[in-house]
């Protein structure tokens, strides 16, 4: 493993910050965005969109005409609210967990001050973020992870560290290895918290199973000898399941409360434009979250908090979510189906089977570049499809980097739509090959 070393250390010309400089220059999704704008004939297979035709319309218009029909409601939600959110909304979020858990907040020693409503989750993930980390501190990734969440940690000056992965998601004895080396590098105190997604993975689509969770909650708790490490858990897909059952969360395995930062979101399971995201913080977290958020935004818009409350309150959720469900599940069988008719006949292409969230995630046989520099990706391009590049998904350190993977998103493309993209990317594979 290369040295592990700050990233970006070094003298920023100009008058703009370190941290300006760590955020780097327009990323890939940027890039694969000026593609699509500029090939309207091209399917994209790329950005992780919600369907635009499953889009919540009449539930948030009789949402609105709820919070309309009601002056004290309609004031509140122009209003400025409170920096933590939303009181009714957050006690809402809070029942759902519980029961999803099938636990009380007496068993895993949950309050309501502990519920932090935010503007989308990735703001909840940043502050959480720079309340921990200095410039140099680490947090252990999954090998691949979330891709926009590895561009926060470096923004924040952090070091992300590749933990291995396999087809149920991170593992717990890599996670315990790695610590172990950091350790003997004198680098332990350093290590700030561990990331997953822990249903349907961005990238992957890899679910943890029950005893992974309660393995990482155990690893993670015993290496907090020095300094707490937390494991963050990101469940922003936790409610689009096509397949098999729920599993209790990571944090329903920390009934102490005081290492499983709990981050969800109403963006994939209702609408991105409302942007509402949540947290569930350890107690040692809430003030200086609090305290940071109220310095960026006073609270989190009061309108889009007020929508969801009243979506909720008025039945409204389940209804989508179901129809969600059925939607995307017909994708996620096109796109496997797909898989297997143009791509299983190429030797070396392989690929997790996902039971929910909005992604495909393929290896393709080494020596193939899907970078946007590779020939894979203009290939593609020349036949029509998007994807993402797979080396975009792998923490700066640790795992090595690896190049012939991709990931595709089957969200916003219909069956037939998707079919084709697969068709034309398995023609791509093969002229590569």
């Amino acid at each position: 493993m290369p040295p592990l070393t700050p990233p970006h250390v070094g003298t920023v010309p100009g008058s703009l910050s370190q941290r300006a400089h760590w955020a780097g220059g327009p990323g890939a999704i940027s890039l694969l965005m000026a593609k699509t704008l500029a090939r309207p004939d091209l399917i994209s297979l790329a950005a992780g969109f919600a369907d635009y035709e499953s889009l919540p319309v009449e539930p948030t218009g009789l949402a609105l005409d709820r919070i309309w029909s009601d002056g004290a409601l309609v004031r509140a939600a122009l209003q400025y609210g409170t920096t933590i959110g939303y009181p009714p909304l957050r006690e809402a979020i809070l029942d759902r967990m519980l029961q999803a858990d099938h636990a009380t907040a007496a068993d895993l020693r949950i309050s309501l001050d502990q519920v932090v409503l935010t503007a989308g989750s990735n703001q909840l993930l940043y502050l959480v973020g720079d309340v921990l980390l200095d410039p140099g501190d680490i947090v252990l990734c999954g090998s691949p992870s979330y891709f926009v969440y590895l561009a926060t940690l470096a923004n924040l000056g952090g070091r992300t560290v590749g933990v291995a992965t396999d087809a149920n998601g991170l593992m717990p004895e890599a996670v315990d290895e790695e610590l172990a080396r950091l350790e003997a590098r004198g680098e332990l105190p350093r290590v700030k918290a561990v990331y997953v997604t822990s249903y349907y993975d961005n990238p992957t689509g890899s679910t943890l199973p029950e005893d992974r969770r309660a393995a990482l909650v155990e690893i993670v708790q015993r290496w907090s000898r020095r300094q707490r490490i937390y494991l963050i858990e990101d469940a922003a897909y936790r409610e689009l399941r096509y397949y098999g059952e729920d599993v209790p969360s990571l944090r329903s395995f920390d009934p102490a409360g005081d290492t499983v930062v709990a981050v969800g979101s109403f963006s994939k399971s209702y609408s991105p434009g409302v942007r509402v995201g949540w947290g569930i913080l350890p107690e040692r977290l809430l003030g200086p979250v609090l305290a940071e958020k109220g310095n960026l935004d006073f609270g989190s818009p009061s309108f889009n908090q007020v929508l969801m409350a009243t979506v909720l309150r008025e039945g409204l959720y389940e209804g989508h979510v179901a129809r969600l469900r059925e939607g995307y599940r017909v994708k996620v069988d096109a796109i496997l189906a797909a898989a297997e008719e143009f791509l299983s006949p190429i030797r070396g292409v392989s690929w997790i089977r996902p039971a929910g969230g909005l992604y495909l995630w393929l290896r393709l046989p080494e020596g193939i570049d899907t970078g946007l520099a590779g020939p894979l990706f203009s290939r593609a391009v020349d036949e029509g499809v998007l994807y993402v590049p797979g080396q975009d998904c792998f923490p700066r350190e640790g795992c090595p980097r690896e190049k012939n993977h991709l990931r595709l998103s089957f969200g916003i493309q219909c069956a037939e739509s998707i079919r084709r993209g697969m068709q034309a990317l398995g023609r791509a594979v093969s002229a590569t090959l």
